[in-house]
């Protein structure tokens, strides 16, 4: 299952010799295994690293199993470079070269999959699950002290019955309290563990309301959504509606985030949009958070000396009046630039906000 750390460690890599990097969409409800292996032959035809298409093809011929709907595979063999992942959403297939892996369907991904965290919570108890890029990869639950109304008898002391029921309910009350509390405590260790980035609640309001209560404030901020459910839900039925939900939240969040970053722009102060002002500020260190189109990609020109990127083909760059080298995607410098300097990258879909800006904009530090 690729991980964060995968992430990382392909981020880090670079090489003096081309990186071929690799992406098949797999989805068996759209062809089967000789199919995509076709398709596969055919995609790295024009590729003239011999060494690591035939790597790749015997990945696919010997070791992919077919279980996910696509699979993102990196090689560079002259320096013993050999990356696989199976993936269990599908993505569009595509080839690049370069002296780097091509990370930008992967960002996409986390951030529109990565990192959910649920929580089923009743009087009694919770089921904590954990799903990353649409996988369960963790569920564990609590179950606090049984909660029973006890039935009462016939007879004409009505007083009396009133004041035992009140009782009795402050006493199913005091057991749900401290049944939620637990709950939320072992909870925020689970989120913890699992390094979630994103919280929905499932259950009754009034359930969700006091499980959201005994939450620290750190989880409560994270919660991008609640809903109705049965603890008793199917695995499948939970992620579905998780990510239904979590996806909506998120969009909405995006859309925030990208109208405080154009008013920002407007007011030279916050947040950058287009292609010039954005590479300029994440050059600088500046950018915080990278917000761009689904599929963006332009060609650029890198310093050789600094790595300053920029959309124009200058005689020398501005910083350190060194010279410039061509690159095929100034858009996937800017993705790892702001990932290595500790920032996030939002790809936002379909937005015309942000396509009438240019398709890029950030977020400013400072």
């Amino acid at each position: 299952m690729l991980a964060e750390r995968d992430l990382q460690e392909l981020l880090d890599f670079q090489s003096e010799n081309p990186v071929l990097s690799f992406y098949l969409n797999t989805d068996p409800a759209l062809g089967s295994a000789d199919v995509y292996k076709l398709k596969m032959r055919s995609n790295l035809k024009g590729v003239n690293l011999p060494k690591d298409t035939d790597a790749i093809e015997r990945f696919f011929d010997h070791e992919y199993d077919w279980s996910g709907r696509s699979v993102a595979v990196f090689s560079c063999a002259t320096d013993g470079f050999f990356r696989t992942y199976s993936i269990a959403v599908p993505i569009r297939s595509r080839v690049r070269i370069s002296n780097r892996p091509h990370v930008k369907p992967l960002v996409d991904l986390f951030d529109s999959f990565g990192g959910y965290g649920v929580a089923l919570v009743d009087k009694q108890g919770a089921r904590l699950f954990s799903f990353q890029l649409s996988e369960l990869r963790e569920q564990e639950g609590f179950l606090g002290e049984d909660i029973r109304r006890a039935k009462h008898g016939g007879g004409s002391q009505a007083a009396g019955r009133r004041s035992g029921e009140a009782g009795q309910t402050y006493h199913i009350e005091g057991i749900a309290e401290r049944n939620m509390k637990e709950a939320a405590k072992f909870a925020s260790k689970f989120f913890s563990e699992n390094k979630i980035r994103r919280i929905l609640i499932g259950g009754t309001d009034d359930n969700i309301t006091l499980f959201r209560g005994h939450l620290p404030k750190s989880w409560q901020s994270l919660i991008v959504g609640t809903f109705p459910m049965s603890m008793a839900a199917s695995h499948g039925e939970v992620m579905a509606r998780a990510l239904e939900i979590g996806q909506e939240a998120e969009r909405k969040r995006e859309q925030i985030m990208l109208e405080s970053i154009i008013t920002g722009a407007a007011k030279g102060r916050g947040g950058v949009t287009g292609l010039d002002e954005t590479l300029n500020a994440i050059h600088e260190g500046r950018a915080q958070t990278l917000l761009i189109s689904e599929g963006f990609r332009t060609p650029g020109y890198r310093c050789q000396e600094c790595g300053f990127v920029t959309a124009h083909d200058l005689p020398q760059c501005p910083f350190c009046s060194s010279a410039f080298q061509k690159i095929p995607d100034a858009v996937e410098h800017a993705v790892r630039k702001v990932l290595q300097d500790g920032g996030e990258v939002e790809v936002l879909h379909k937005n015309l906000d942000l396509q009438k800006h240019g398709n890029i904009g950030a977020q400013l530090r400072y």
